[in-house]
């Protein structure tokens, strides 16, 4: 979000409202009367202004604000905020916490940090799928830690809808060697002491270990799984010794054997830690690796 907020008093005319904007270079103004959200004015509204009136710049604010401000609490996610704008159909939502004014987000916001949460697909079910656990030859061995559910996969090929999760909790010797593997020994994730003073307050994983577990899931996929591109948002942070859950779901066969798919990791109680999407190639396992599929659970 953005903040500080550029606030004005419901008084206050066009002119010096379209003057504060320019100054301040933002497209909009929270309108604020005895400590409250009154409204808002954006660059629209100000549009809308000059058509309607002989001489706009005098007219007050609380002439022509939105008065009917859609707020949004400062703890929700992003993915809900986009919601709420899609809802309402507007461009900017009032963040507040705990009544109080904190920020602005609009569409712009998201935009910039998290492109794939206005492009993502989703796939929409009329019945659920079964699951099952299949043994597969595509990985090289699994750990007794490691589980892997799918819904809807064939033994040979995928489709949309298809849907592949991989768990597995995430340890300290995790951390330490992926640090000396990728080069990245910062210390936030490394040194109790130091992360302590960090926004976090404790020792967080790498976000790029966490969403390594997306790869992790993608590998149980049948065929070769090839990484083309792959956008992600990291929505909060992991602690070492969470059990986490990498979920991918093909959304769209873009043919050629190419497939869009949403690629997300969740918590054990189901909060999105990294939402994503990414496109793969999958191409036909080689005759070395042919072997007969297992599905050894099911529910």
């Amino acid at each position: 979000m953005s903040s500080p907020v550029e606030t004005a008093t419901p008084d206050l005319t066009a002119r010096d409202a379209a003057n504060r904007c320019l100054e301040a270079e933002v497209g909009s103004l929270v309108v604020v009367d005895d400590g409250s959200v009154a409204g808002i004015v954006t660059s629209d509204d100000f549009m809308a202004l000059l058509g309607t009136t002989a001489d706009p710049g005098t007219r007050p604010l609380s002439s022509f604000m939105s008065a009917d401000v859609v707020t949004v609490e400062a703890s929700a996610t992003v993915g809900d905020a986009v919601e709420t704008m899609f809802e309402h159909d507007i461009a900017r939502l009032v963040v507040l916490d705990d009544g109080d004014l904190a920020g602005v987000v609009s569409t712009d916001d998201v935009l910039r940090h998290v492109p794939q949460i206005l492009q993502r697909a989703e796939v929409s079910r009329d019945e659920p799928r079964s699951h099952e656990f299949y043994a597969r030859q595509e990985t090289a061995y699994d750990e007794a830690d490691w589980e892997v559910t799918s819904e809807g996969l064939s033994d040979e090929s995928v489709s949309v809808g298809d849907r592949v999760e991989f768990s597995k909790t995430i340890r300290e010797g995790d951390v330490r060697t992926f640090a000396a593997a990728s080069g990245d020994t910062n210390r936030l994730h490394l040194d109790e002491e130091y992360a302590s003073q960090t926004r976090f307050g404790r020792r967080i994983v790498h976000g790029t270990l966490v969403s390594g577990l997306i790869s992790a899931a993608l590998a149980r996929l049948p065929g070769v799984t090839i990484y083309v591109s792959q956008d992600l948002s990291f929505l909060g942070p992991a602690e070492i010794g969470d059990r986490l859950t990498a979920v991918c779901e093909i959304v769209d066969d873009l043919g050629r054997n190419k497939y869009q798919l949403t690629t997300d990791v969740v918590d054990a109680d189901g909060e999105s830690v990294v939402e994503g999407q990414a496109a793969v190639l999958i191409d036909e396992t080689p005759d070395t690796g042919e072997v007969t599929v297992e599905a050894v659970a099911s529910a």
